[in-house]
């Protein structure tokens, strides 16, 4: 049982259209939920959609393939959505044997599995990538905004070598209620997207560029240099950190 439908349960009782005992049982096996599912090699976090607002996340790296089919499994049996990030097309057929309906993102590499456990945003997440070359860390962004359930609309290849690429789009990000900014080599576009708006500006640091961006921290330094007010930013690469973020700024 996700926050939501306990919150539809009180509000039936208190129409008067389930039964108090009814109610009862149903939270009786709601709170037996309320607990982690240990499976030996992992133990699944079923409660964490009730603390945080969204189900626990799988990452793909370290884990077999098997492992990870039977941990999102679990999640799935328990009415969560499910996602699986930094993951690869061989693991997704593994997934997809137990989870028919799941989805493999090959640019964002990333399995999702969406079901109503999450509640809608207030506005838009806009991402926002500085090349075509930080595309795999935009559409983690993007896939995990929107199975967060926001509405995402992505600005792609408008970095600061073509400035006004940017400022074309002002009125899309003038919209935007967060922002989540992509960019490597000298990452400098989240300080000039922060200079423009009024809302809150996430930066990713990707490790795109040459050997001087030592794998994104040149961008990473910068981006915590930024000038602009409004500029958060998280670890290289991390594109759902940023849209974990992004979604909880958007749900407030």
């Amino acid at each position: 049982m996700s926050v939501t439908v306990l919150r539809e349960l009180l509000e039936q009782v208190r129409g008067g259209t389930v039964e108090v005992a009814q109610a009862e049982q149903r939270l009786l096996d709601f709170l037996r939920e309320l607990t982690f599912e240990d499976l030996g090699f992992a133990r699944v976090d079923h409660h964490r959609t009730l603390r945080q607002g969204f189900p626990e996340v799988i990452l793909g790296v370290g884990k077999t393939p098997a492992q990870i089919a039977t941990i999102a499994e679990r999640i799935v049996a328990r009415g969560h959505s499910l996602l699986v990030t930094r993951t690869t097309e061989a693991v997704y057929e593994e997934v997809r044997r137990a989870l028919p309906g799941a989805v493999f993102h090959l640019d964002a590499r990333a399995i999702t599995l969406r079901q109503n456990d999450i509640a809608p945003g207030q506005g838009v997440v806009l991402v926002a990538s500085a090349g075509t070359s930080d595309l795999f860390v935009a559409e983690e962004a993007v896939v995990t905004a929107e199975l967060l359930g926001n509405a995402v609309d992505r600005l792609y290849d408008v970095g600061v070598a073509g400035i006004h690429r940017l400022l074309s789009a002002y009125e899309r990000l003038a919209a935007a209620r967060v922002i989540v900014v992509v960019a490597g080599m000298e990452g400098a576009l989240p300080s000039v997207v922060a200079g423009l708006v009024r809302v809150p500006v996430i930066a990713v640091p990707t490790s795109v560029g040459y050997g001087t961006s030592f794998g994104g921290i040149a961008a990473l330094l910068g981006m915590l240099n930024s000038c602009s007010n409004g500029v958060a930013v998280v670890n290289i690469d991390n594109g759902f950190g940023a849209a974990a973020v992004a979604s909880l700024i958007n749900h407030l």
